[in-house]
This record gives structure tokens, sequence and C-alpha cells, in this order.
């Protein structure tokens, strides 16, 4: 496969019982074979995206020792800013071309969470930058928790079986701002290849090229979504809780050409992850004599602290 399939939400919260199998179905398909797809239909307006696009370029545009006052030691990089080069994809030494901030999630129904998760970081500097980061982060977690049901249909599992899983998740927004590239990097790219820690990833901002996605015969192919889509993919809690039979997909950002290196980008994913407490044994469905568990019972919030290790966000 080598485009990025498109399809839209509206159909699967239509009421409409035969478009609603055809988006499970097209979905389905799609995460099987590629692990990726653009998402019309979703829950954020036009005006909500501008608005965060224009508080971001703000927050990324300070000046370096104000936004150093907002990265917290400690925490892993869960929260707040991280400063450029800080993240190196697993494998690589070379830190990515990147700098980036965390939203997490709003607990207001279970004191026990609210106090495993970091305190969100409040920009004394932009009155708006959190009210509307929260905003975006409800409006994606909402479209993705439809998506999920969607994959449930297509694993023969009830619809809503994510649902308790991701309320209260510990799903993550990240703005990133990939500066314009002053010099020849030597090894670096924006962000090198990898694959993602978490459920599934919405991206904002994957208009541009930019963004590439490895098919199954190792072809990098371009993954650019229309003005109004959301590229949505599957990650390695996925992939391993359904013993691969949605595929977490390796993808990369890449470098652009170097009459375009004096340019910013900026893209902002949401990592949708479930409440640590969250099996991710493999689910018995997905295993036959063809397809043989292939993964170790682990739970989520194990899994998590493996990878933050692995990408030198956190000490052993």
């Amino acid at each position: 496969m080598n485009i990025i399939p498109s399809v839209n939400l509206k159909d699967f919260i239509s009421g409409d019982i035969d478009k609603k199998q055809q988006f499970v179905d097209a979905i389905g398909k799609a995460y099987e074979e590629i692990g990726f797809v653009a998402l019309k239909g979703h829950f954020l307006d036009d005006t909500l995206v501008e608005n965060l696009y224009q508080e971001v370029k703000n927050f990324f545009e300070l000046d370096t020792e104000t936004k150093r006052k907002y990265e917290i030691p400690g925490i892993g990089g869960q929260r707040g800013y991280i400063s450029f080069g800080k993240e190196s994809a697993k494998g690589k030494k070379e830190g990515d071309l990147k700098e980036f901030w965390h939203f997490g999630q709003y607990v207001d129904d279970n004191d026990e969470l609210k106090a495993e998760y970091p305190e969100n970081v409040i920009v004394e500097e932009l009155p708006e930058f959190n009210k509307i980061g929260k905003e975006t982060y409800q409006m994606l977690e909402k479209t993705a928790k439809y998506v999920l049901r969607a994959l449930a249909l297509h694993l023969n599992l009830e619809e809503t079986y994510f649902d308790n899983y991701i309320h209260n998740g510990n799903s993550i927004l990240r703005p990133i701002h990939y500066p314009p590239i002053t010099e020849e990097p030597k090894e670096a790219v924006r962000a090198a290849a990898h694959g993602d820690i978490n459920l599934i990833t919405l991206l904002m901002g994957a208009q541009g090229r930019g963004l590439q996605v490895q098919n199954h015969k190792g072809e990098w192919i371009d993954a650019i979504a229309e003005d109004d889509e959301l590229m949505i993919n599957v990650g390695d809690m996925l992939s391993r809780h359904t013993n691969n039979k949605l595929k977490s997909t390796i993808h990369r950002v890449v470098n652009p050409p170097k009459e375009l290196w004096g340019t910013s980008r900026y893209s902002i994913p949401f990592f949708m992850h479930p409440v640590s407490a969250m099996k991710l044994d493999v689910l018995e469905g997905c295993i036959d004599e063809n397809n043989p568990k292939q993964f170790d019972d682990i739970t989520a919030g194990e899994f998590l602290n493996e990878r933050l290790i692995e990408l030198g966000l956190k000490k052993k």
C-alpha cells in the first residue's frame, strides 16, 4: 500500500448502520495493512486549530531563558517544556532537531490518578495558551474515543471496550517546533525513524511534506493530510495488545530540502494513552495457530516506563 487511506468519522457516528460498518471495515483494513489513516469529521473546529497554532508559535518565540523556566526536572519530560535536542529515537544517539511542550490529563473525578500525574504547567506570559491547549486536548481525546470504539468492533470486542481504560488516561498533547536548520545536520533529522509508544496517535499539522511512513516492503512513503484531516496511527501498546494484528508503523520526519531550511515546522500530536493499570496482555481473539502469542504480559504503566528510559527521558 503506497497511499494513506482517508476515512470520515461522521460515517461512524451518523446513526446509519451501513455507513458505520463501512467505517469500521475501512479503518480496520488500513490499520492491518499500513497502520495509518487520514481522518476527516473529527471534533476540532477551524477556529480552535487556528488559535492553537497561534498560541504555540507565541510560546516557541519566547526567549530561551523564559522557556527554560518551564522545563521541570524529575518528571521524565511528562509536562511543560522540553528543550531542543533532548529527545532521541530508540537506539539513536543524536537528539532530534526539535523542542516541544507537553499538556497532560485533566483529572477531576479521581483523586488517586490526580496524585499519580504531574500537574500541568501554566505559562504566565500567555494567558490563553493553557486554556486553548486544554480545549484541544479534550476534543482530540473525544475523537480518539470514537476511533477506538470502531477498532473495538473490528476486533470483535464490545464497542465501549476501551472507554474505561482511556477515561483519565495518561494521554499527552505535544506541540512540537522544528526550528529553521542553520547548518548541515551531521546525523540528526527532525524526528528519527520510530514507532509510537501509546494506543493511537492523532497528528495535527501533517499538511506539508516531511512525515514519512514505512510500508511493509520497507519503502518510505509521504503521509500528507488534507487541510481538514488528522493523521492517525497505531502505537506499540495497541499493536502489542492485538498481537500485531493492528500495525504500529515506523515513521519519521525528514529534514526539508535545502531551500526550505530557513522555515520552522510545527506539528501537534496527541498521544492517546490508557490508565497505567491497563493490562496490555495479548487479546485471546488475536491468537490462533498461525499467530501464536508474540508478547509477554505487561501493564501500560510498566511498558511506558521502559520506553521513557530507552528514549533518554527517564533515568533507570
